[in-house]
């Protein structure tokens, strides 16, 4: 964990970790991290009818000292056909949140995505419930 860190904040299993800074005012902290995922929720995995973050293919949101993010996200499969396209349409997303800095994603397959992910919207949404 880096200096600027100050708390994570788990959810359900299928939510991604999100990493706080202590250097912003809390207020500002909320609205920055609700935008995000916000944000998020606005990408969509073209073969699935739900959103990534509801998906559970982000896996960690870190907003340091400077309003820098960063996401750590995966695909369902390393073979997606839009593996090269889907990093910039989150940090595209999360870029236009008012106060972010810079945005820096990461393609990463450790754990492998699974169905389990998924929270209980997306499966509704796919009918996989």
């Amino acid at each position: 964990m880096s200096e600027t860190q100050a708390e994570t904040e788990f959810a359900e299993p299928n939510t991604p970790a999100i990493e706080k800074s202590a250097g912003i005012p809390e207020a500002e902290l909320e609205r920055l991290t609700q935008d995000i995922i916000a944000a998020l929720k606005t990408v969509y995995d073209p073969e699935i009818p739900a959103d990534i973050y509801e998906i559970g293919l982000i896996y960690r949101v870190d907003i340091d000292d400077d309003r820098n993010v960063e996401v750590d996200m995966t695909l369902t499969a390393p073979g997606c056909p839009v593996a090269g396209e889907m990093p910039s349409w989150v940090e595209n997303a999360v870029s236009s949140v008012a106060g972010v800095g810079l945005v820096t994603v990461n393609m990463v397959f450790d754990p492998p995505w699974s169905p389990d992910r998924m929270s209980e919207e997306a499966k509704i949404a796919i009918n996989w419930y």
